[in-house]
């Protein structure tokens, strides 16, 4: 259907470039009364309303466009061609202003802006008009036409073409500039980095390539390479707002968080935004447990921009924080306000959904969570069947007879505790209990291993025949010792010496085989709760990146049973090499369970573990705050307050909820 309106689209296009436009009005009515919504065909009859003289009938269509689409650039330059024809000069600047903040791309607004600027004699604002249109006049025009349609979010279009462009042309810096941003849009970032590294290679000094080729790395994990990037920048900048802003990133990824709040705190003044910094702040205060000065941070985030989700949902995901009255009635006002956006409006609702269950107002608060999951999984690109496809080729290709005929492979350092499972199983919990150990590093839930299997999937994935797992039944004991020597050398930046680190990064759960052929001696933890309880808890949480499948009823449930299946696989494959910890247990019998992780990991016991809650370290997670109390057994049945609206998901977990603890 997209592609036949697409097609009967084309010919209006041609009426508008032929300057046939009463023909093109009467063809984009005629269109429009099927595909009301389409932002091309709307774009092209207020062209034709205004070439026809009728501007005020092109504004009021262009208004209508903004509501369907406030992303299409072009209605901006549009608005400001109207605004020119009625001589209305300041709303004409302000129009196409907006046009190239939304799309810098756009040579005939900047034209337009240049000579608006001389016309009212703000010369220095012509001169840099007249520069940004000098560079655009400089670049190829399909560079130009591509980085149009990027910025207006016709990402396809805009690779397809500057794809196109490269074969024919070969290396040209922008363009591959370009194909490394749409990359990074699709969340490729392997292949951002490789090609943001050519551009480097062929420009060094290049400084804008320097500074998205350091975010891709902040993306990717990569923070000690990150923040040797963000020095470069700093080196020949140090006043620069964005790099300051990268490098304390970059501290923040390395737990550097007394550096990263100072940094911070560095760039308020004069900041023209402000509520990011101060929620930044906040979050490295959280993770450090200050959590007073964090609230204020959070506040002052909240106040600093009307109907901010985020600056209210990281207080209500502190767990332990209780909102007033007045803030409650802030909160639903944001969530009533039609302005708010539907980022800001999820983050609005779970954080409402919290507020409301600690008033034990539980209907009310389902009904929160509800409309926050729907709205997050709307955004959502997650498919359920690429990780049933992955467990089900796990299970045939990680045999006994594989890990037998690797028995002796992989680097053969101890030095690894992997905590796994799902979010909201106690993991935290367990790595908090481990982190107070004398001779155990608490770090955070690194991606090393992720963005291993990243690398040996390759680039071509298909879900029908994907590279990875498979190829481990291909790769030899070198290759497996290689990559475990790699793991050990890459996250080393997040050590201070002691003899065992936690990676507590829940996903890994799915690369159990890979974790064991690579890393033979390290400690696996599996981290374990009762379905009802565990799978609830992700409908209540908000995550900061990932867990895709945590934002509905159907995904969530069907996670979990493919977890169990996934677990109970590693069990019959690798007999006694995982320990699971059931949450349920470790509540009722906290000593026992501290000296049965402890006794696994090769550890003495210490009283310290038990009292974990004593520990100051760092904690990043949701449960950050819960952690540094002792373990209260009121926590094991708050899902059973929502239970009258729980009918769809226990139907959906089916014998998951009588087969979690085989």
């Amino acid at each position: 259907m997209a592609a036949a309106l697409k097609s009967e689209i084309g010919p209006i296009r041609e009426l508008v470039q032929e300057q046939r436009f009463a023909e093109a009005l009467r063809a984009a009515d005629a269109l429009l009364s099927s595909a009301p919504e389409n932002p091309e065909l709307q774009y092209l009859r207020a062209v034709s309303q205004r070439m026809l003289g009728d501007t005020a009938a092109a504004l009021a269509t262009l208004a209508t466009l903004e509501r369907l689409d406030p992303r299409f650039s072009r209605l901006y330059q549009e608005r400001g061609y109207c605004y020119v024809a009625l001589k209305q000069a300041p709303q004409a600047i302000e129009a196409f202003l907006r046009g190239v903040k939304a799309n810098p791309a756009l040579p005939a607004s900047w034209k337009m802006l240049e000579g608006l600027y001389r016309m009212t004699g703000q010369a220095a604002n012509a001169v840099q008009a007249a520069g940004h249109l000098a560079t655009l006049n400089k670049l190829p025009p399909a560079v130009v036409t591509a980085t149009a349609l990027f910025h207006d979010g016709e990402l396809a279009a805009a690779e397809q073409m500057v794809r196109d462009f490269l074969l024919k042309q070969g290396h040209h810096v922008e363009a591959m500039r370009l194909l490394a941003r749409i990359g990074m849009e699709h969340d490729v970032l392997d292949d951002a980095q490789l090609l943001l590294e050519a551009v480097l290679d062929l420009e060094p000094n290049y400084r804008l390539a320097r500074f998205e080729y350091a975010q891709v790395l902040c993306r990717r994990h990569l923070y000690p390479e990150a923040q040797a990037q963000a020095g470069k920048l700093l080196a020949v900048d140090r006043a620069n707002r964005d790099y300051r802003t990268l490098y304390a990133m970059t501290c923040v990824g390395l737990g550097q968080h007394e550096r990263a709040i100072e940094l911070y705190r560095a760039l308020l003044p004069g900041s023209v935004q402000p509520a990011e910094l101060h929620l930044s702040i906040a979050h490295s205060l959280k993770t450090l447990g200050q959590q007073a000065p964090a609230i204020a941070e959070y506040r002052a985030a909240a106040a600093a921009r009307e109907g901010f989700g985020d600056a209210w949902w990281s207080l209500a995901n502190l767990k332990t924080y209780r909102f007033t009255d007045a803030e409650l009635g802030q909160m639903r006002a944001a969530d009533a306000a039609a302005t708010t956006g539907p980022i800001d409006r999820y983050h609005l609702c779970f954080a409402l959904g919290k507020a409301l269950e600690d008033r034990l107002q539980y209907a009310d608060s389902f009904e929160y969570y509800a409309r926050g999951n729907a709205l997050k999984r709307a955004a959502s690109r997650y498919r359920p069947e690429v990780i049933e496809q992955n467990t089900r080729l796990q299970i045939e290709v990680c045999t006994p007879e594989l890990f037998a005929r690797h028995e002796h492979s992989g680097a053969q350092a101890a030095d690894p505790i992997f905590i796994v499972g799902l979010p909201r199983s106690g993991s935290t919990l367990i790595e908090q209990i481990l982190a107070s150990h004398s001779k155990v590093e608490g770090t955070h839930e690194l991606a090393d291993v992720p963005r291993m299997v990243v690398e040996l999937q390759g680039r071509d994935w298909q879900l029908e025949n994907p590279r990875y797992p498979g190829v481990l039944a291909q790769m030899g004991p070198e290759d497996f010792c290689r990559l475990g020597e790699k793991y050990l050398r890459d996250t080393r930046s997040y050590r201070s010496g002691k003899a065992h680190f936690i990676d507590k990064m829940p996903n890994n759960f799915r690369h159990v085989g890979l974790i064991h052929l690579m890393l033979p001696n390290a400690r696996i933890i599996d981290a374990r709760r009762e379905p009802l309880a565990c799978c609830f808890g992700n409908l209540k949480q908000l995550f900061a990146h990932g867990q895709e499948f945590a934002y509905s009823v159907a995904d969530i449930a069907r996670y979990y049973r493919t977890y169990l299946e996934l677990m109970r696989h590693w069990d019959a494959v690798l007999p006694g090499r995982v320990l699971r910890v059931q949450y349920e247990d470790v509540v009722a019998d906290l000593e026992g369970n501290v000296r049965r992780i402890l006794d696994y990991c090769g550890l003495g016991f210490e009283p310290a573990c038990v009292e974990f809650y004593r520990t100051e370290r760092s904690v990043r997670t949701a449960s950050s705050e819960q952690v540094r109390q002792p373990i209260y057994r009121e926590a094991l049945d708050q899902w059973r307050h929502y239970e009258p609206w729980l009918g769809p998901l226990r139907e959906a977990l089916g014998d998951a909820l009588t087969r979690y603890r085989e």
